[in-house]
């Protein structure tokens, strides 16, 4: 996992969340947080494909609780 603050759109995204450990999960969710925070600040609002991983990682979250 990279040491990045910020997961941006160009930046690799795992295809399949369900792999990914919860520590690099939760690491993955706060870089795509501070994106997001990011890009309302300075473009207005969000990349759709920050918008689509930010939603993606809810699913898998979600997923997981219900586990």
């Amino acid at each position: 996992m990279t040491d990045k603050l910020h997961l941006t759109p160009e930046d690799q995204f795992p295809a399949d969340l369900s792999i990914v450990p919860d520590q690099e999960l939760q690491i993955l969710d706060s870089q795509v947080q501070r994106q997001l925070d990011h890009e309302y600040v300075s473009e207005g609002g969000p990349n759709p494909e920050t918008e689509f991983r930010h939603y993606d990682l809810d699913e898998e979250f979600e997923e997981r609780d219900s586990r």
